[in-house]
């Protein structure tokens, strides 16, 4: 490990991981509100979707698609807007969906697996990150290669962590808002939240 990263340098990686997985985001609220509308079971999914997905983004980028963006910048902006379009969109459906209490609501669901893996491709918050690890963390590059797979599997790890306190965060909730009205009204708010939290990028 010592010819791939220093001891502090490794222990940073940890750091910056667990911190912007642990943040409030887009994935987190989603995952929040899942638990909660949906139960932990039916999030499970969506949970797996985020845990594979965004390491699988950090070794597409790391290991060559990040030179796509530098040949052609003008790609990462147009990313940004789907994505951000993307993401008020989705808290449009999570505002207006209702719990699982409701008999006749058959239409809105949780999210699949692979919709959560091809969300993180325009999650705004995901390539802040992976373009921020990137930059930051893959020193040689001779051992490029080995330092994104490294990354992507501290990635993997973490997100195991992350993913599973968010939803299980929402699971518990449910003892505290155990009727319709409050189960929509907490679904705004993390509508309201995935709103505020594309401020940064759009700005």
């Amino acid at each position: 490990m010592e010819n791939l990263y220093t001891g502090a340098m490794f222990l940073s990686i940890l750091s910056f991981a667990f911190a912007t997985a642990m943040s409030p985001g887009p994935n987190n609220f989603m995952l929040l509100s899942s638990g909660l509308t949906f139960g932990y079971q039916k999030t499970m999914p969506h949970i797996m979707g985020v845990m594979v997905g965004f390491p699988l983004m950090v070794m597409a980028v790391g290991l060559g698609m990040g030179s796509v963006f530098e040949l052609y910048p003008w790609l990462y902006n147009v990313l940004k807007v789907v994505g951000i379009a993307y993401l008020l969109w989705m808290a449009w459906k999570i505002a207006t969906s209702n719990s699982t209490m409701s008999v006749d609501d058959e239409v809105k669901k949780p999210f699949t697996f692979v919709q959560a893996m091809l969300f993180q491709w325009v999650n705004p918050k995901a390539w802040v990150m992976v373009i921020t690890v990137m930059g930051s963390f893959i020193t040689s590059t001779q051992q490029a290669f080995l330092q994104v797979l490294i990354i992507a599997l501290i990635y993997f790890c973490i997100g195991l962590l992350s993913t599973n306190f968010w939803a299980l965060g929402g699971v518990y909730l449910q003892r505290f808002i155990s009727n319709e009205k409050r189960v929509r009204v907490f679904n705004v708010l993390m509508a309201l939240l995935i709103v505020f939290s594309l401020v940064p990028f759009v700005y």
